[in-house]
């Protein structure tokens, strides 16, 4: 089975986390947590985007030319789950900066994962 799909699904949560991640750091809402990344941001959007689209795009390519071996498709399963969370810290940034959550719970103490996990918890709360 080609994986060009995913692979593509994989590009376009790249860029999405790329573009988010410009908006929130340029609003002062967040901090890009890559270090490297961070200092392409300080240089200016232009070179951030350039290097992430680049990374995203040399990683769709391998796993299209490789996808029929089992490690591209564990990699795209794991790299898949991780950009999957990124989307969702990426929303309760969004929630927080619009005022949906308290911004403390959003942030967790300064920890993205536990961040997510109350404001998950305190979403749910609210809808149920």
């Amino acid at each position: 089975m080609p994986l060009t799909r995913p692979a593509i699904l994989l590009f376009g949560l790249n860029l999405l986390d790329a573009l988010l991640t410009i908006i929130w750091v340029r609003s002062g809402v967040a901090t890009e947590s890559n270090q490297l990344m961070a200092s392409l941001l300080d240089i200016g959007n232009a070179p951030f985007l350039i290097v992430k689209v680049a990374i995203g795009a040399v990683a769709a390519v391998v796993i299209m030319r490789w996808g029929s071996r089992p490690i591209a498709r564990y990699g795209l399963a794991v790299a898949l789950a991780v950009y999957i969370g990124l989307m969702g810290i990426h929303l309760f940034t969004g929630l927080s900066a619009f005022g949906y959550i308290a911004t403390d719970l959003a942030r967790g103490a300064n920890d993205p994962v536990v961040g997510f996990f109350s404001a998950t918890a305190v979403v749910l709360s609210r809808l149920f």
